[in-house]
C-alpha cells in the first residue's frame, strides 16, 4: 500500500489547522508572543513540525511494527517448501491497516493514534507473509531486509545531496503511476476472488521480473516524496501533530517497497 496523500494538499490544509486544543485565531494573535529567541544562533518556535521530530515518529513506528512482525513471525504457518498460505488473521490485518491508512487521508491529526494500530496490524502482515516465503526460500527475509535499508539510505543520499531533485512534474509523475499500480493490484485481488489470476504477477519470466522492478523502483521514487514532504512540511512549520502525519506515510512506503522486493527476490532466486 502506497501514501500518495502525502502531497503539497495536504501541506496546505495542515497550514490553516489549529491542532488539538489550540486556540482560535483571533486568540492566538492577541495571547502568543513572539516565539523566544537564544540570540543569533536559532529561534524557537514550540508546536511546530521538525524533521527531527517526524524521525523520532518514524522510529517508534518502526519499533512497533518490528515487534508485531515477530509475532506474525510465529504465529505464521510451517509449511513444506511448496506452500506459502498465510492465515486469515494476516488477511484481517491488511484490511485494519487499509481501514487506518484511509482515516488518516481524511483526518491526518489522527495519525497519532491510527499510527500505532496500522503499525501492528502491518506488522503482524508482514511477519506471516515473511515466514510463509522463508518456508519456500530459506534466507529470503533477510535479504530483502537488507534491500530495503540499502534502497531507503540511496535515495535518503540522493536527496539530501540534490542528486535526485523533487520537482512538481516528478511528484505528479510518481503519484499518478502509484495510483495507476494499486489499481492494478485491486483489480488483480478482485480477479483471484473469483478464481482467476494474472499470471506475470508471481511469474518469473523476464515480463513478471521487469514488473517486479518497476513496481520496487516506484516504491523507491515515492520514498523521495516522503523526503520532500517532510522537508517542505519543517520549512513551513506545520502543525507538531503533522509529524505523525507524516511518519505513517513512510511507514507505508517502507512496507511497500519491502514487499516488492521480497516478490522480486523471490522471482530471481526461483530462476
Amino acid at each position: 500500500m502506497s501514501n500518495p496523500f502525502l502531497n503539497d494538499k495536504a501541506i496546505a490544509a495542515a497550514a490553516t489547522q489549529e491542532g488539538w486544543a489550540a486556540p482560535d485565531a483571533d486568540a492566538r494573535s492577541t495571547t502568543i508572543s513572539t516565539p523566544i529567541d537564544d540570540g543569533p544562533i536559532s529561534t524557537w518556535h514550540p508546536g511546530v513540525m521538525t524533521a527531527k521530530g517526524t524521525a523520532t515518529a518514524t522510529g517508534v513506528l518502526m519499533v512497533i511494527l518490528l515487534a508485531a512482525a515477530v509475532a506474525g513471525w510465529q504465529a505464521g504457518p510451517d509449511r513444506s517448501a511448496t506452500d506459502t498460505g498465510f492465515t486469515g488473521l494476516a488477511i484481517g490485518a491488511v484490511l485494519v491497516g487499509f481501514a487506518c491508512a484511509i482515516a488518516v487521508n481524511f483526518k491526518p491529526m489522527l495519525s497519532k493514534v491510527l499510527g500505532p494500530i496500522y503499525a501492528i496490524a502491518q506488522g503482524f502482515f508482514l511477519g506471516v507473509i515473511s515466514k510463509s516465503y522463508n518456508n519456500y526460500q530459506n534466507g529470503i527475509v533477510l535479504q530483502a531486509v537488507g534491500a530495503t535499508l540499502g534502497v531507503f539510505l540511496v535515495m535518503l543520499f540522493l536527496y539530501r545531496t540534490r542528486i535526485l531533485k523533487v520537482t512538481d512534474k516528478f511528484k505528479r509523475t510518481v503519484i499518478t503511476a502509484t495510483m495507476g499500480l494499486m489499481l492494478f493490484y485491486l483489480v488483480a485481488f478482485v480477479i483471484s476472488i473469483f478464481g482467476g489470476g494474472v499470471s506475470f504477477l508471481q511469474s518469473t519470466s523476464l515480463l513478471g521480473i521487469g514488473f517486479s522492478v518497476f513496481a520496487a523502483g516506484l516504491a523507491s521514487m515515492m520514498l523521495a516524496v516522503d523526503f520532500d514532504f517532510i522537508d517542505k512540511g519543517a520549512q513551513q512549520q506545520l502543525p507538531k501533530g503533522m509529524e505523525w502525519y507524516a511518519a505513517f506515510g513512510l511507514l507505508i512506503t517502507i512496507v511497500w517497497l519491502y514487499l516488492e522486493l521480497l516478490r522480486l527476490l523471490s522471482k530471481l532466486n526461483s530462476r
